[in-house]
């Protein structure tokens, strides 16, 4: 059923296009009823409106707080024009029915997201006639359109255009949905601000309120359909903060994943680091004075496994970087086994133009990667309070992201051999890379740079085999780092023969002693920093 729009209330704190979608409006000899600074902005542009208070009989009070919420609102917005009594109730009382309702609301999380942000400011930017006003709208969308994005101005002129000034029930319904997902996604915000703010860390009820930002070609594999959500107020770099220069094959589910645990390990350098990552691992990670050289080394780790990974770094991707990635098979990787390189995604703060123009001619796949600027990395915006939130079937687990990362001042220096100035480095970087590679994990650095990595193995002492097999002589002093303790001494002894000179795990096993016995037998130095890494 068309309904066609005689009369419509607009009320929007954004008002990015609603002097144009008014005008359309009125010409199309629609009465505009508006409130305050809406009112005035439209008046001031020549749109003939009627005030709010000409309608309720009331003056706008309590600094705006009361204005919309009144019996000839929400009856003009909630009546049923098909329904005998209710068209009765609003002859009696003076309701003239409102077709269309143009609200979007306070901008509370643009308030909160203010580092002066105080809880009275925060609390006076919670809309309540707004949403008020869209869910009774929502709610009689059989009668009712209900407008709360600048997006949704043209659908609504060109259908009342094509259709003698009416529109479909189809888009009523269609906005009626959206409606109801922006106030949810509104009330969520608000509740996740006040249980920051009580200290409750895991509140009785959690809405999560996301927004889509792209369908994606499909999920983890072909059958399965999938989309990317952002979390409306983070403020945190990462690579929902990105922009995206896609090519002719859209980013899939497993780049977005695969780019999020390459950025989230590069993020955690101050100091020129990239990071190349193959299935949710790091096959390749250093750390160097100098960019080029520090992605040369990381790529160099494993040229193998960094076939189609993601390359993440922390500094512009100039000409010469660009360069040096381009060059990375023919220079670095022709001797190793290689069989050629390619990246899907190359993640960075910035990318140079010349760089971008270098990545693109390339002629075996510059233009198949895409590249996902992410602007410069602010570690002091970290979001402590976002959840890290893992599905079960029927349910959600939500536990606090893990931010722990090297701290020096808590290290515990149990053999009698310790650990040199550079080997602390190592360590440093070591265990961080440890961190984000699935357990159980081993890894081991020598020079700041991935020798050999054991990832996501059922038990500790093969995920050692394994990094020391793709490491080979290079592991001769090198260091080595453990997601979690050692139960038993003969990962030392393993470790021993591989030439493993430094040692960092949490510590905490039953058998600590005889680990640290072991250790001193082979005359490695360990060091304890009494936090685990499981990442499951």
């Amino acid at each position: 059923m068309d309904v066609k729009i005689k009369m419509a209330l607009i009320s929007v704190s954004e008002k990015r296009g609603v002097i144009d979608f008014a005008k359309k409006l009125s010409e199309m000899g629609v009465k505009i009823i508006s409130t305050g600074g809406t009112a005035n902005k439209l008046g001031e542009a020549g749109v003939s409106v009627v005030g709010i208070e000409s309608v309720t009989g009331f003056p706008e009070m309590m600094d705006g707080r009361v204005k919309t919420l009144h019996p000839k609102i929400h009856g003009a917005l909630l009546g049923l024009r098909d329904k005998s009594e209710h068209k009765a109730a609003m002859k009696k009382h003076g309701i003239e029915p409102i077709d269309l309702v143009c609200v979007n609301l306070y901008p509370f999380e643009a308030t909160i997201a203010k580092p002066d942000c105080t809880l009275e400011e925060a609390i006076e930017n919670i809309d309540i006639g707004g949403p008020s006003m869209i869910r009774s709208a929502a709610k009689n969308h059989k009668f009712v359109t209900v407008v709360t994005d600048s997006g949704q101005y043209e659908r609504v002129i060109n259908e009342m255009k094509a259709n003698k000034g009416a529109v479909s029930e189809e888009l009523r319904s269609d906005f009626a949905r959206v409606a109801f997902g922006m106030t949810a996604s509104y009330d969520a915000a608000i509740a996740k601000y006040l249980n920051g703010k009580a200290g409750v860390k895991f509140p009785e009820k959690v809405t999560i309120a996301v927004r889509k930002e792209r369908e994606l070609r499909y999920g983890e594999n072909s059958h399965q359909s999938a989309a990317f959500y952002k979390l409306p107020a983070s403020g945190e770099t990462s690579i929902s903060s990105a922009g995206i220069a896609e090519v002719e094959t859209a980013i899939s589910f497993n780049n977005l994943l695969d780019s999020n645990a390459a950025f989230e390990l590069v993020k955690e350098f101050t100091e020129p680091a990239a990071v190349v990552v193959k299935h949710l691992n790091p096959c390749g990670c250093a750390v160097d004075d100098d960019i080029c050289e520090a992605y040369r080394k990381a790529y160099e780790g494993d040229v193998v496994s960094a076939f189609g990974g993601i390359i993440a770094l922390n500094r512009e991707v100039d000409a010469k970087l660009a360069q040096t990635i381009m060059e990375s098979y023919g220079k670095f990787g022709k001797a190793k086994g290689a069989s050629g390189f390619f990246a899907e995604v190359i993640i960075a703060p910035e990318f140079e133009q010349q760089a971008i123009d270098i990545i693109r001619t390339l002629k075996s796949w510059g233009n198949r990667v895409r590249l996902m600027k992410t602007g410069a990395i602010d570690r002091a915006r970290i979001d402590c309070g976002e959840f890290d939130v893992r599905c079960v079937i029927g349910g959600l687990l939500l536990q606090q992201r893990d931010l722990a990362g090297w701290e020096p001042e808590v290290l515990k220096y149990p053999t009698k051999a310790k650990p040199t100035k550079e080997q602390l480095e190592d360590l440093r970087v070591a265990w961080l890379v440890a961190k984000h590679t699935k357990s159980n994990t081993i890894v081991l650095v020598k020079d700041r740079k991935i020798l050999g990595t054991g990832a996501g193995q059922m038990n500790r002492v093969e995920s050692g085999l394994i990094a020391y097999r793709h490491a080979g002589d290079q592991a001769k002093g090198c260091v080595l780092a453990s997601d979690a303790f050692f139960p038993f001494p003969d990962n030392i002894e393993n470790a021993a023969a591989a030439g493993v000179a430094c040692i960092v795990q949490p510590g905490g096993s039953n058998k600590d002693d005889e680990v640290i016995a072991a250790a001193d037998k082979h005359g490695i130095a360990m060091v304890f920093t009494g936090k685990r890494h499981f990442k499951h």
